[in-house]
């Protein structure tokens, strides 16, 4: 992997893919990183071979944390539209859903905005109990969460419980995401690969065709709209120039965010603490 990748993709057979976000200290997901996942969206949707992908991190203690707050802001309003017509980030992570390949997420660390909103595009998730902290963070710190997890989270979790996590802004660990419902089961972390691994390379032995049918007719009844997905992203980039969402996300800067130390490790908290 070169310098400026930032995702590696491994095929372990052509059936079973690994896709590993390798962005260190922090695995933060900015621009530079959209083309990367974009080339591989696009493998999975016309390679004929693959069947399903499992989504994971290199980074300790990271699955993915945070849009790059840090970079220019042309670098992500430049870019075009991608096929579904949403803008780079939502159209990744609705073709992910839709595409004809199971897709799992393999959460082992902080899952927080980007990283919660692309385990929610995925097919299914599994975290480790002990490792595993998910959340959309966004609200506390002034903004609006913008890729999907308003129209994915309530089919997931139901209302009370999508707005609890979406408007508490808190950090919610392996176990209770699991409880929820915001990802299918957690395990001991020295059990987490030995299951996603064992059901992955497993549904990769299926015939293809059963497989993507059988996940095209659970989408007609459960994935949400194209239509229901982008107003988040254009929310988001308006909350963005608020003055309110500027001055908390300055406080957060000058407290440590975006370096490592214990704002990234403990986001929920600090941004429960800056409007006190």
């Amino acid at each position: 992997m070169s310098d400026t990748e930032q995702i590696r993709l491994e095929r372990h057979s052509p059936a079973l893919w690994r896709v590993t976000f390798d962005h260190p200290p922090l695995n933060i997901f900015g621009p530079a990183a959209l083309p990367q996942l974009n080339a591989i969206v696009t493998a999975l949707e016309t390679d004929p071979d693959v069947k399903v992908v499992v989504f994971d991190s290199a980074v300790e203690g990271y699955f993915i944390t945070h849009y790059d707050f840090l970079a220019k802001p042309e670098e992500t309003l430049g870019l075009p539209p991608g096929p579904t017509g949403l803008q780079q980030l939502p159209d990744l992570l609705v073709r992910i859903s839709r595409a004809p390949v199971v897709s799992i997420a393999k959460i082992r660390g902080r899952a927080t905005g980007v990283g919660s909103e692309l385990a929610l595009a995925c097919d299914m998730r599994f975290a480790s109990r002990e490792k595993a902290i998910l959340s959309q963070w966004e609200v506390g710190a002034g903004l609006v969460p913008g890729g999907g997890p308003m129209a994915r989270l309530p089919r997931l979790i139901g209302r009370g419980r999508a707005l609890e996590v979406l408007l508490g802004a808190d950090d919610i660990d392996g176990e209770l995401a699991a409880q929820y419902g915001y990802v299918n089961r957690s395990f001991p972390d020295a059990e987490l690969d030995r299951f996603v691994d064992g059901l992955a390379s497993r549904i990769s032995t299926f015939d293809r065709q059963a497989v993507a049918e059988t996940k095209r007719l659970v989408d007609v009844a459960s994935l949400p709209a194209d239509a229901d997905i982008a107003p988040e992203w254009t929310a988001f980039l308006a909350s963005l120039d608020r003055p309110a969402a500027q001055e908390r996300i300055r406080t957060l800067m000058t407290l440590g965010f975006h370096t490592p130390g214990d704002v990234e490790a403990r986001l929920g908290r600090y941004v429960g603490q800056i409007g006190r």
